[in-house]
């Protein structure tokens, strides 16, 4: 089986690295690419971060180093052919990487996966996955601590904090455990302070983004069964208010904020077709229902995307899907 070890040393044999992570792309992902590139680069390896979507501006402050690469296929193809390794980051599947997915198929080299999903592509033998982590940025922590490969710096500390930090929504989820916090006081001892990233990334909001949000909260629908919260965010709405489509994916984590509510989803019509976030309480396994369609996550925190299907011909649908899983896990295990 494929360890921390045998990570090491694919790292340190190898010179040319292409680093990459899934499509819309949160500081988990951002912050995990990040870090391998600075422990690549105190081995003076040639790394590049290519994603498929822009970063967002909420998380620009991560890329102090104007590192992160926007994938243009004229120019990255020929870099990722002809890289020694490509490093999948935070993503179970190379489908997520969208359009990228032609020529990372055909990368025949090297791929190495690093992440905390469940039901991984069987894609590259080269796999660390754990899904007990509460982020990816764990994973890489634990991969510096175990082998020490490199010291952690202040740079390392601040793109794991982040990244922990947002997948733990800020240290409240299940998955925050006393592993978590004691790692966490690793990297505020070098110097992070807490307040900084917090801000940068929750409390910039643009005028646009918050109006649009308002209007969500105004008009959230209840089933009938009052267990479910959703809402949709039509094409429109998103041009109307000139906002990023990652900047509205948090929204769906209000639903869950109303007394009764088990399941909140947020439809987004995209011009190719939509997506749907959902969160969920307790035990009930919203990325079953990911899954189903072809998406997938967390167990509270999954995603659907569906290209070139129509948003209207699925909400009923999903809906009733979503009261069927509420009704087979049951009341206890929320």
């Amino acid at each position: 089986m494929f360890n921390f070890i045998d990570l090491k040393e694919l790292f340190i044999k190898n010179n040319k690295f292409v680093i990459t992570c899934h499509v819309n792309p949160d500081a988990d992902a951002l912050g995990s690419e990040l870090a391998i590139y600075y422990i690549l680069k105190k081995f003076n390896k040639d790394v590049r971060i290519i994603n498929y979507s822009k970063t967002p501006e909420n998380l620009l402050f991560l890329d102090s180093e104007n590192v992160l690469e926007i994938y243009n296929n004229k120019f990255h193809d020929d870099i990722i052919l002809n890289s020694d390794v490509v490093i999948f980051v935070d993503l179970n599947a190379i489908s997520r990487t969208r359009l990228m997915a032609d020529v990372l198929n055909k990368f025949n080299k090297i791929k190495i996966c690093i992440d905390h999903h469940e039901y991984p592509e069987d894609f590259t033998p080269y796999i660390i996955s754990s899904t007990e982590s509460c982020a990816t940025g764990e994973i890489i922590y634990d991969f510096i601590n175990d082998t020490k490969i490199c010291n952690i710096d202040y740079d390392i500390a601040f793109c794991l904090y982040a990244a922990i930090m947002t997948d733990t929504g800020s240290f409240r989820f299940d998955r925050t455990s006393s592993k978590t916090h004691l790692i966490i006081a690793q990297l505020l001892a070098m110097g992070i302070k807490p307040n900084e990233i917090y801000i940068n990334i929750y409390e910039k909001s643009n005028i646009e983004k918050i109006k649009l949000l308002g209007l969500m909260l105004s008009d959230l629908k209840i089933n009938d069964n009052k267990d479910i919260c959703y809402f949709v965010i039509t094409d429109k709405m998103i041009n109307d208010y000139g906002v990023e489509e990652s900047e509205i994916d948090g929204f769906v984590n209000n639903t869950l904020t109303i007394k009764g509510i088990k399941i909140g989803m947020l439809f987004i019509e995209l011009k190719d077709g939509f997506k749907v976030s959902l969160r969920s309480r307790g035990k009930i396994p919203v990325n079953i229902l990911a899954k189903k369609y072809g998406g997938g996550g967390h167990l509270n925190a999954s995603g659907i995307r569906m290209i070139e299907k129509s948003i209207d011909e699925y909400i009923d649908l999903l809906i009733k899907d979503a009261e069927d899983i509420i009704k087979n896990y049951g009341e206890e295990n929320v």
